[in-house]
Parts: C-alpha cells; sequence; structure tokens
C-alpha cells in the first residue's frame, strides 16, 4: 500500500504527541489520549539545543536516546508512520511545525522541573495563539507534586511523614497500565531521524544496561553492598520513560516496601524541587548559608578521578568516571566525603554527578547531595561524617567492589589518605558550627 504523506498545511489535521521523558509507545498517557481523537496522530521529539549545547560530545545520554528514538520510529514504521524529529530551540521548532502542519491537538506529559515548565509554558500560549488545543498529562509520577500535600495544604518537607501520606493515598487498584495502541491511527509522516553526528554528537562507549527486578525479591538484604548484584539498575529507565512507573509499581509494590520506599524518595525530592525550586541553587535551609567551605580545586581534582587514597571513594568515582553510574551506598560515601572531609561546596558534587550520571535527574541528585551536606530539607545532620574505613567494614569486608575498581589499593604507589578521617570530621564540625545561623 502506498504511504499517504501529511506534509504540508493544507493536508489533514493532526494531533502532535510530543515525547520528552517518556520515550514510549506503551503505557503513555498523553499518546493513550492523543489516540482517542478522530486525527491522526504524530509523534515528535525535539533535540532541544538548550540542552544539548551543556553537553560532551560523547555524552553516553544522548547516544541511549538515540537508541530509543531508533527503536520508536522502527515501531511507528510498523504503523505506517514515521517519528517526527526536530533539532533546535523548541518555542522556534513548534512555530515551524505550526506552519507546516495543521494542527488539531497537541498532547504531552508534564514534567515539574524549572526549565520544562517554563518552556512548557512558552509552547502552551504560542500553541493556544494559533487555535491549538493543549492538553498535558500526568505520567512520570504516581502523585504529582500538589497531590500529596499537609492538611494545611502546604508540601510536606520532611520524607516520613510525605512517605506516610504518599502510601496512604495509594491504591494499587488504580494503577492501571495501558498496553494497547490504535495501531491505525498514525499519521503518516514524511520525517527521517537525524544521526548522531549530524546533531553533533558521537556514539559513547558507555551502554545502558537493562533493568532488572529480579532483585526486588531481596532488596533489602542486598541493596547497600556494591559488589552484590542488588540494584535493579532502574533509575536511567525511569529518568528517560522507556518504562512507565505504573509499571514498575504494579510490579513491585508487594514484593519491597524498601525499594517501593526508594520510588517514593523519587517523587519527594521532585515536589520539593517544584514547590522550591530556589533548591537548585541554593541551601534549602538558609541557616546554612554561612558556612565557609574550603573550595580546594586541586582536593577537587583529585576527588574527581578517584586518587584520594581512601579506596571505597575511589572506587565510587572510577565507576561513576567508567560506566556512568554508581551504587547509592557508595554515591552517600563518596559525597559525604566530598562535603564533609575536604569542605567542598556540594554544588560542586552535583555538578559533576550531572555531568557524568547516566540517571542524572535534577530533583534526585539535588535533593541527595543536599542531604550529604546537611544542608537539604530532609538531611543527615550536620555531625554525622561517614568514615569511609569502617563503610568498607560494613558493606565491601572481602573488598571485592575495591578490588574491580582499585585493584591497586595495596600497592606501594597507591596513595596515602589526603585527609586524616580523625582531623577532617573535627574540623568539618568545626566549620559547621561557626557558619549555621541561630
Amino acid at each position: 500500500m502506498l504511504k499517504t504523506y501529511i506534509c504540508r498545511k493544507k493536508m489533514n489535521m493532526i494531533n502532535i504527541v510530543w515525547l520528552r521523558r517518556d520515550l514510549r509507545l506503551t503505557d503513555n498517557t498523553a499518546l493513550q489520549q492523543a489516540l482517542k481523537s478522530a486525527n491522526k496522530t504524530a509523534v515528535l521529539f525535539i533535540f532541544d539545543t538548550n540542552i544539548l549545547d551543556e553537553l560532551d560530545k560523547d555524552d553516553a545520554r544522548v547516544t541511549f536516546i538515540h537508541q530509543q528514538l531508533t527503536k520508536l520510529d522502527k515501531e511507528l514504521r510498523e504503523m505506517n508512520s514515521e517519528l517526527l524529529v526536530k533539532t533546535g530551540e523548541p518555542l522556534q521548532n513548534w512555530q515551524e511545525l505550526v506552519n507546516e502542519f495543521e494542527i488539531g491537538e497537541v498532547h504531552f506529559n508534564r514534567d515539574y522541573e524549572p526549565y520544562a515548565t517554563e518552556r512548557d509554558d512558552k509552547v502552551k500560549r504560542l500553541l493556544q495563539k494559533n487555535n491549538i488545543s493543549v492538553f498535558s498529562h500526568k505520567d512520570q509520577v504516581i502523585f504529582e507534586p500538589h497531590e500529596v500535600l499537609k492538611a494545611d495544604g502546604k508540601p510536606y518537607t520532611v520524607f516520613t511523614p510525605y512517605k506516610n501520606k504518599w502510601l496512604e493515598h495509594f491504591n494499587p487498584q488504580q494503577i492501571k497500565v495501558q498496553e494497547n495502541l490504535k495501531t491505525d491511527a498514525f499519521a503518516a509522516i514524511d520525517s527521517s531521524l537525524p544521526k548522531l553526528e549530524e546533531i553533533g554528537f558521537q556514539k559513547s562507549a558507555i551502554a545502558v544496561k537493562d533493568y532488572d527486578l529480579s532483585v526486588v525479591a531481596d532488596y533489602s538484604k542486598t541493596r547497600n553492598f556494591p559488589a552484590l548484584h542488588g540494584t535493579s539498575n532502574l533509575s536511567v529507565h525511569l529518568r528517560f520513560g522507556t518504562v512507565s512507573i505504573r509499571e514498575i509499581v504494579q510490579q513491585v509494590y508487594q514484593q519491597s516496601p524498601d525499594f517501593l520506599s526508594e520510588l517514593v524518595w523519587r517523587e519527594f525530592f521532585m515536589q520539593i524541587l517544584f514547590h522550591f525550586p530556589r533548591v537548585v541553587n541554593e541551601n534549602f535551609r538558609t541557616k546554612y548559608n554561612g558556612i565557609e567551605w574550603r573550595n580546594n580545586e586541586k582536593e577537587f581534582e583529585r576527588w574527581c578521578n578517584g586518587h584520594t587514597g581512601y579506596p571505597i571513594v575511589d572506587a565510587g568515582m572510577r565507576e561513576l568516571n567508567k560506566t556512568g553510574y554508581m551504587h547509592n551506598r557508595v554515591r552517600m560515601i563518596t559525597a559525604g566525603f566530598l562535603c564533609k572531609h575536604l569542605l567542598i561546596d556540594w554544588r560542586w558534587g552535583e555538578a559533576y554527578f550531572a555531568k557524568k550520571l547516566l540517571d542524572f535527574e535534577l530533583s534526585s541528585n539535588n535533593g541527595n547531595w543536599q542531604w550529604a551536606a546537611g544542608t537539604g530539607c530532609d538531611a543527615a545532620p550536620y555531625f554525622r561524617v561517614f568514615n569511609p574505613t569502617e563503610q568498607v567494614k560494613k558493606f565491601d569486608k572481602e573488598m571485592l567492589y575495591i578490588k574491580k575498581w582499585v585493584p591497586e589499593f595495596q600497592d606501594l604507589n597507591y596513595p596515602a589518605p589526603m585527609v586524616d578521617h580523625k582531623m577532617a570530621r573535627n574540623r568539618a564540625l568545626e566549620t559547621y558550627k561557626r557558619g549555621i545561623a541561630d
């Protein structure tokens, strides 16, 4: 059958579904809603240069996105359509689309980060100005920032009460996963997915692992031991929406309360960022603004490169640099070491993780770094300073994780600890006490 292309505004009216961090066709709320219309539906992705211009040219996340888009394009071609792809500044891209197509409706799933909400508001105004109906949908969370609030309508700033209220609202019977697609409802679009090189990038040597939910049953027992296969590798897939949160929750909520709790942490930090966007650059607890960070650049470089002389810290940083991943327990150790032992501003570490982590998510990265520094909404007390040596005894007793990433840790050329733990702890406590406002 010959494909009838919809290329110009004089042709039939279509709907457009704008993918951003929901790179899938199954159980995609915006897509499901768009397909209910009598109009044919086109699926759009924009390579946003406002984001891309900040990244290294071999950024593994861009490679992963491109791989997922290639899969989506193949799926759409099997349904007599193609993925519609644009590159540039989103508002300008949408103006081009308005000129190019007769658009009836635009659907997208909501994003709660400051840049995303500002971007979406601008696009929405443009579309409405052109008499195009715009619909946004809840998709990447079980509960949105305004759905779990205190009795007085204010947001929670402490995790445990938030989690309790989240669980109170949670009804697993209401979690519906939509699998069936109207395969004849897609618009025939004449488009092509650009190669990585055409958007200014090259294929990364770092690959994203598939997620594995077989670990969930034993998650409580294995989660803290970095040498074990005890984590799911799910975070990057939730970050880019290659799987829906509903599908995951439906599978795991009865198996492991601790695993479910991690998913609640994700939504807790999302609502913190949404309600308090200043945390992107500021301490949540303003009384910590007086802390005088040392911010020694050479020491920061040693931390980045995994040459601190503390094997568990070095292992974590080398794993991050090599794979784009770091075990969660080790993230806490490495972050705490930077902030407390070296007294380097959490924003430096947060930015480094943002550059390297495959699963980087602004809300979680920011929230966890402020937790480690003691400056956040639900933070470890400032006087809690992890002893890296004791952490090894607890969580890598056989040093299997350390041996994998720091094989030379017993050699004579392995550096001595760059700072003495006892001295660094006392220095941190004194610095925090002086810097914290009453």
